[in-house]
């Protein structure tokens, strides 16, 4: 069989679990033979085909592309991922298209990126502004650790509960925390691989918004902003419980037109 039969006899039996089933069929055939989906798709097609039943037998049960391959693309950055960290998704790129508008020619200097998971946010801030440096905090050791492999330097990381004992102030602050309500239906592949920590946050989905609100006001230096990053419906309850500390509130939407990334900013005069 030839790349291509196989890309196709694999996208058919994905359609039973997947939104995407061909895109997950040509990772998949491409992490088996150990070259990228571009190259694949470029050079590979008609190559023999590997051996790719136990990739997709996993796919089958749910288990998310990202962590069969170890791999997902996130902005201009590639990032290892795996069990214990949220997977990264196109959604959260609207907080960096937010603030490399907000910054324009400028640039911050530090960013702090709260609930970091795999590093995912703050290295991408760093790869976009290549004279920062940046700090990911995160509860999680398990996904400390993907951070840490993921960084090339310019990143600190460390354990901690949102932003307590931080007693710095930064340019961007950056945040994408659970945000799901308790008991809410979600993907099975969602549901049963990745970390609950990381998704749920209480019967309303609020409860990490109330524990940060009161921390990011300490947190911003003079003419910074904090991006963070809001679920489905959530702008007008979130904003409310940042602008009572204070804060100036802007949403921005991502790419399906819903409001993704409340944009914080406070006065300091």
């Amino acid at each position: 069989m030839r790349v291509r039969e196989a890309i196709a006899a694999a996208a058919a039996r994905l359609h039973a679990v997947s939104d995407t089933p061909r895109l997950d069929a040509e990772l998949l055939i491409a992490h088996a033979l150990g070259v990228s989906r571009e190259d694949l798709l470029l050079r590979r097609l008609d190559a023999e085909a590997p051996e790719n039943e136990t990739l997709v037998a996993r796919r089958l049960a749910d288990e998310p592309v990202a962590y069969i391959t170890g791999r997902r693309a996130f902005w201009t950055i590639e990032l290892e991922v795996g069990p214990g960290a949220l997977i990264p998704r196109p959604d959260s790129e609207t907080l960096i298209e937010a603030a490399v508008a907000h910054f324009g020619q400028a640039a911050p200097k530090r960013v702090l990126d709260l609930g970091t998971g795999p590093g995912t946010l703050l290295l991408a801030a760093l790869d976009q502004w290549p004279e920062a440096t940046g700090l990911g905090v995160d509860a999680s050791e398990d996904a400390l650790a993907y951070a840490r492999r993921n960084a090339r330097g310019r990143a600190e990381f460390r354990r901690g509960d949102w932003a307590e004992g931080i007693d710095e102030r930064f340019d961007l602050v950056l945040c994408n925390p659970p945000y799901v309500e308790a008991g809410a239906g979600l993907p099975p592949g969602v549901a049963r691989w990745e970390p609950e920590a990381a998704l749920y946050a209480g019967a309303d989905g609020l409860a990490a918004y109330r524990a940060l609100a009161p921390q990011l006001p300490r947190l911003l230096g003079p003419g910074g902003i904090a991006c963070l990053e809001i679920g489905a419906g959530q702008a007008a309850a979130v904003s409310i419980l940042m602008q009572d500390q204070g804060f100036t509130t802007e949403s921005r939407m991502d790419l399906r037109g819903i409001e993704r990334c409340l944009l914080l900013s406070i006065d300091r005069d």
